[in-house]
């Protein structure tokens, strides 16, 4: 009775299956059917319409793109076992080949990394034969883009021990490769990763003071100094390897002006980083010098906000600003300048106004008591102070009209702001 069972159970199984087995086998032949038929109505249509020559190279190219990506497959598991296996010629091959096939897809990168290639990369990347190193460092750094995985697993296999001391043995081509890989590499910088900024640091640092760097390798190790900078963290290692002072000089020059002060300012903002800019024999000059850049908004923003931090709260850094000239500078921005440059401008004016007035106090009449401006104790000395400083404003205005006019070219009208300049009392500034 129970076998009887099983097999009534079973039978209703059996049938759905081959039912099943045969509507999938059908669909299959209709579909080979419909296929052929497309093939047929193709080769017997009018060859005025449809050139059957025209069709082939479609077929054979689609065939050589699969081919293609077969390849590109088998090239790479062959490099990767090249490159742990290989002779060093092997090794050197492979590196070239993972690193071009690696720049262009994002998914080989992540595969490669996995398969530990990335330690060999790095032993590499520490030999004395050029080219050896210089096939390791670029396929490095088309591994490093864009993969925080594989960035770890760099600093891990210790590439940073692996810079060179001296970088006059290094090429330019590969030294700017070093430079590449440091600036992606200084991205974990703002990630829980620790970064070992000390040994960067004299690498960069270097290749920035070296003059066979070329304008590439410089604004790469600029890039990656702004981003060990951003934690405040590596402040006392930028600082005590000289960087404030290579940045300062930096900052001169108009193509790397703008990473160079964005670094500045996020050093500035330190203990450490603010006593190294005071202590520099080219501030405040140089800083105000890049204020009278007209054509560089950004740069005169940065610079700016540089000499707000220096002048706050600080008596001897304005004293050390206005026997440079630092006003009719500030003037010119805030008449000229962005519309941040001119904030920032109008309040270190401020600041200096605020200074004179305190000098002023004494001097300011034969009034035999002391008071504060504004104090309602003798309205009338008061009255005269805003009238003495008025005229102050005025001289300083008519006295560097011709310098601001000079240098006003983007309006192209300089009487309309010699006019402006002339017909503006000091109640319409904010200084």
């Amino acid at each position: 009775m129970s076998d009887s069972t099983a097999s009534s159970s079973s039978s209703p199984i059996w049938l759905y299956s081959y039912i099943k087995l045969r509507f999938f086998n059908r669909i299959r032949r209709f579909l080979r059917s419909k296929s052929s038929n497309r093939k047929r109505n193709t080769t017997s249509s009018d060859p005025h319409h449809f050139d059957t020559s025209s069709l082939r190279p479609t077929r054979v190219m689609v065939k050589e793109s699969s081919n293609d990506h077969e390849d590109g497959g088998l090239g790479l598991q062959r490099a990767v076992k090249k490159l742990h296996f290989g002779s060093w010629e092997e090794k050197e091959l492979a590196a070239e080949e993972i690193g071009t096939l690696a720049k262009d897809d994002v998914k080989v990168r992540k595969l490669v990394g996995g398969l530990g290639v990335i330690p060999v990369l790095v032993s590499m990347a520490a030999s004395e034969v050029v080219d050896r190193r210089r096939v390791a460092v670029f396929a490095l750094v088309q591994l490093a883009n864009g993969t925080y995985t594989n960035k770890a697993l760099m600093v891990e296999a210790g590439i940073f021990s692996k810079l060179p001391k001296d970088i006059n043995i290094l090429d330019e081509p590969t030294k700017h490769r070093f430079a590449e890989l440091l600036m992606l590499l200084s991205s974990l910088a703002n990630t829980p990763f620790p970064l070992p900024s000390s040994e960067i640091v004299p690498f960069l640092v270097s290749s920035l003071e070296s003059d066979s760097s070329n304008v590439e390798t410089k604004q790469s190790c600029l890039g990656a100094l702004h981003n060990l900078s951003a934690m405040l963290d590596n402040a006392a290692d930028l600082v005590s390897n000289g960087v404030v002072d290579t940045l300062l000089k930096l900052s001169s020059d108009k193509e790397l002006s703008e990473k160079a002060l964005a670094t500045l300012g996020n050093l500035v903002v330190t203990l450490m980083g603010k006593k190294a800019v005071e202590n520099s024999h080219m501030v405040p000059e140089s800083l105000i010098e890049i204020l009278t850049w007209d054509e560089k908004s950004k740069c005169q923003e940065l610079s700016s906000y540089i000499l707000m931090i220096l002048a706050h709260q600080s008596s001897d850094q304005r004293e050390k600003m206005a026997k440079s000239g630092i006003v009719p500078v500030l003037l010119e921005v805030a008449l000229l300048g962005s519309s941040l440059a001119q904030k920032r401008a109008l309040k270190l004016l401020q600041w200096f106004k605020d200074e004179r007035q305190a000098k002023m106090g004494p001097h300011s009449g034969p009034q035999t008591a002391r008071f504060a401006f504004g104090s309602p104790v003798n309205p009338q000395a008061a009255q005269q102070g805003k009238k003495m400083m008025k005229n102050l404003v005025k001289q300083s205005l008519h006295k560097n009209m011709e310098m601001i006019t000079r240098r006003a070219s983007a309006s192209g009208d300089s009487s309309k702001i010699k006019a402006l300049i002339i017909s503006t009392s000091s109640k319409s500034l904010p200084y």
